[in-house]
């Protein structure tokens, strides 16, 4: 999924790359670009997939014997979970890397998300299984996370390495356009499903066409991603960029305060991306009279707005930094924090505009989080500390954010959902602040 990747020096003399091994001219960027695009639209897919599912659909599969609220909060408890599982899963990754090659940990990695995937379009709702229903999806989905966590095939840092140093945002908002490009697909198959067939029909069998269509992408996406990834001259490039995995207790040990702040940089875009994609679903759902095919429709504009965002953040943090276009889009969203009541309360109108504006947020901040501050890395380490980064800042900043959010919202106000979302602003702000501080401290 997200990955958080910056513009490193290529080290010189670095072993194994003879005069005889292709230049890494050979290969243009935008070859990567289009493996980071396939690789992160194919991963968002599924992550959308059962996103809007845990908030439309398992409630009642899974949780029926709850009222809306408490089965809504379950369902985003399991959700969770593959949150939590992603950092072991990047931990086990590189073990089997260093032992057996990429190719052997993608192939693991995206065969255990296609299976987790299938077998949760073939489960069998609470009323046939009874709370064994509950325990597989909670299992599948922890599944789903260990495979995530060692999909990381280092193309984004790769692309991030052989650019242009004024094109550096440019490129790196590309892997992040699979993000609304994956939402649109999913919120798209959903809302025709939802809106096409009965009640009745959508939450016995219609729900799980998406992830029948997740569970075939992921096929394509792997022999894509192999195909690229495996190519001697990606491998030399990797090989010469020492993009290699170390052990995760090594790279805590010695460059832990880089992870630390690189998750933390990215907390207010992390904490806005399940805002305004899955919890707005549930509110909608519990709290209002609009029409969930209607409110899909208006995600899916929303998803729209994101995708030009996030190309146009790739233009601003050319223009003025990186990690001073993070920042502002940091101040932007605590702005934003304090409306959100006001919107949410608003009806439709209002309602529609939080989705819309907080999408065009998401989309500026987002395109932008990743590799604002993990070029702190040394060379040895920019490849697992970027996976593990990544892994943490979703684990702090979005795993719980629907959970959270609704259960603050329902329980005690609106208010504190602007709470919740501004503390994620200042999270960044101050690691921003931090790393610019330790960079001129280790400049003097």
């Amino acid at each position: 999924m997200a990955t958080l990747t910056q513009t490193f020096p290529t080290p010189a003399g670095s072993p194994g790359v003879g005069s005889s091994a292709p230049s890494q001219e050979d290969v243009k960027p935008g070859d990567i670009a289009v493996g980071v695009i396939i690789g992160r639209t194919s991963e968002y897919f599924d992550f959308f997939v059962y996103g809007i599912a845990s908030a439309l659909v398992f409630p009642k599969v899974f949780f029926p014997w709850l009222p809306g609220l408490e089965a809504t909060l379950w369902s985003f408890a399991l959700f969770a979970l593959a949150f939590i599982a992603r950092p072991i899963g990047t931990a086990l990754s590189m073990a089997i890397q260093r032992r057996w090659g990429m190719a052997t940990k993608l192939t693991t990695a995206l065969f255990l998300l296609g299976t987790c995937t299938a077998c949760i379009a073939f489960l069998p709702g609470y009323e046939v299984l009874g709370i064994h229903a509950v325990i597989l999806l909670a299992l599948f989905r922890f599944g789903q996370g260990l495979a995530l966590g060692g999909s990381w095939d280092g193309l984004p840092s790769l692309l991030a390495m052989n650019v242009p140093q004024e094109r550096r945002g440019w490129y790196a908002m590309m892997g992040q356009l699979g993000a609304p490009i994956g939402f649109i697909i999913a919120s798209g198959l959903f809302a025709y499903l939802y809106t096409s067939l009965s009640h009745d029909d959508f939450f016995s069998f219609g729900w799980r066409y998406p992830f029948y269509v997740a569970f075939a992408i992921n096929v394509v996406a792997l022999f894509a991603r192999l195909r690229l990834v495996m190519d001697d001259e990606f491998q030399t490039m990797l090989a010469r960029s020492e993009l290699t995995p170390v052990d995760v207790g090594e790279l805590m040990s010695n460059q832990g305060h880089n992870v630390i702040i690189g998750a933390f940089a990215a907390l207010a875009s992390f904490a806005l991306f399940h805002l305004v994609t899955v919890f707005p679903l549930s509110w909608v759902q519990l709290f209002t009279s609009q029409p969930v095919g209607e409110f899909l429709e208006v995600q899916i504009v929303g998803g729209f707005l994101c995708a030009i965002a996030v190309v146009v953040s790739g233009w601003a943090a050319d223009r003025f930094g990186r990690r001073n276009t993070l920042g502002s889009m940091a101040a932007l969203i605590a702005l934003f924090a304090l409306a959100a009541p006001m919107l949410l309360k608003g009806g439709t109108a209002g309602q529609n505009t939080f989705l819309l504006l907080g999408f065009v947020l998401l989309g500026l901040s987002y395109g932008q989080s990743s590799g604002t501050v993990t070029s702190n890395f040394l060379s040895k380490y920019r490849y697992t500390g970027a996976a593990l980064t990544t892994d943490l800042a979703w684990l702090i900043g979005a795993a719980f954010a629907p959970l959270v959010a609704l259960g603050l919202s329902a329980y005690f106000g609106l208010g504190y959902l602007s709470v919740y979302l501004l503390s994620a602003c200042v999270c960044t702000l101050g690691a921003l602040a931090l790393n610019k501080s330790l960079e001129s401290r280790d400049s003097q």
